[in-house]
């Protein structure tokens, strides 16, 4: 039986299913879950991430792990851990620039949390002839406090689903997944009795306001292990710097958007992260953060268009692609506003690299 006949079944037998708890199943289901059995990334796959666009972006998020390392005072053991790898590609590039500072190397415990079957197979073949050979661990309360942290964590957030409320003339409502009588998958809106807390900027009827619960567990179990462990972590993703309604529920297949209800486990589903929550719970858990800022500046302040000048006088007759990197990376109007960087240290008189010029 697919996954659309047996999440079909299960809404008739209990009720409507919450946007959240739909994506959830459609992305990590065991037997017919995106991420579970197919994940396709890459220009020939469903989308494609920063580190596959081009080596400059791991390569300076390695060089950032690096000056981080050598700020926490270069410690004899540190652990470097990065969430949703991926297929490796950005963390083979981070460790072949950090190559730069052996002694930082000597001091990694590679730690990635992955967890897609698929995709840790794919991260053991990209890393498999690396400086450091990773291990696995299930999440981040298994990961030891006895060294610091330098935890990297690019487009997880946006895996992190969220519930979807609707503001109408009546009051407030919660889209949910029911099913057709032709029993097909569907929106609909469900009326909210109690136990929901309005939110605290404006909503005209008929906006959506998306409340994630996991992205918020997610920073506030990355603020406690940084607190308990000391160092920081980066969060690069797509999202928003302040609160505000948006319906951002998006399926990707081949790069095309499409319908989030039509193919469920077979399509990318995303939503936008929600950073103010996630940087609130990180407080709340006991760590500093800093600010948010576009990818493409955090990204020039790092140094990228010096590295694309180099690989440019390296390899002159590539320079046309690099330009083109540099811009899917950088430019405002393709990658460069839309995802944003932030961090979440302790303690406060660390200063985290790329964002000094944030309070």
């Amino acid at each position: 039986m697919s996954l659309k006949d047996r999440l079909a079944r299960e809404i008739v037998l209990t009720g409507p299913m919450t946007v959240a708890d739909y994506v959830s199943r459609c992305l990590h289901d065991p037997e017919g879950g995106y991420y579970a059995t197919r994940p396709a990334i890459g220009a020939t796959g469903d989308f494609i991430t920063a580190p596959m666009i081009s080596q400059m972006f791991g390569e300076l998020i390695g060089l950032w792990a690096v000056e981080l390392w050598r700020r926490l005072g270069a410690p004899e053991r540190v652990r470097l851990v990065e969430v949703g790898p991926g297929d490796g590609t950005l963390m083979a590039d981070a460790l072949r620039a950090a190559r730069l500072d052996p002694e930082f190397l000597r001091a990694v415990d590679l730690i990635l949390i992955e967890p897609s079957p698929p995709l840790r197979e794919a991260q053991g073949r990209m890393l498999g002839e690396s400086d450091i050979h990773p291990r696995w661990v299930a999440s981040l309360d298994r990961i030891e406090t006895d060294a610091p942290v330098i935890l990297i964590a690019n487009e997880v957030l946006d895996c992190l689903p969220a519930r979807q409320f609707v503001k109408t003339e009546d009051g407030w409502a919660e889209r949910r997944v029911g099913v057709t009588d032709e029993g097909e998958l569907t929106f609909g809106l469900v009326k909210i009795t109690g136990g929901f807390k309005r939110p605290d900027f404006a909503v005209e009827p008929g906006q959506t306001v998306e409340i994630s619960d996991q992205q918020a567990a997610f920073g506030r179990d990355v603020g406690a292990l940084i607190r308990a462990a000391n160092g920081a972590a980066l969060l690069i993703d797509y999202g928003r710097a302040r609160r505000e309604a948006g319906d951002t529920l998006q399926g990707l297949r081949r790069h095309q958007k499409v319908d989030p209800l039509e193919t469920p486990g077979e399509v990318d589903l995303t939503q936008w992260a929600d950073f103010p929550s996630v940087l609130e719970a990180a407080i709340h858990a006991g760590a500093d953060v800093t600010g948010t800022m576009g990818q493409g500046e955090f990204l020039g302040l790092l140094g990228i268009e010096a590295r694309a000048d180099r690989l440019k006088a390296g390899r002159p007759d590539a320079a046309p692609i690099v330009d083109r990197q540099l811009a899917r990376l950088t430019a405002d109007d393709q990658m460069g506003a839309l995802f944003k960087a932030c961090a979440i240290f302790s303690p406060r008189s660390l200063i985290v690299p790329g964002f000094e010029a944030l309070p």
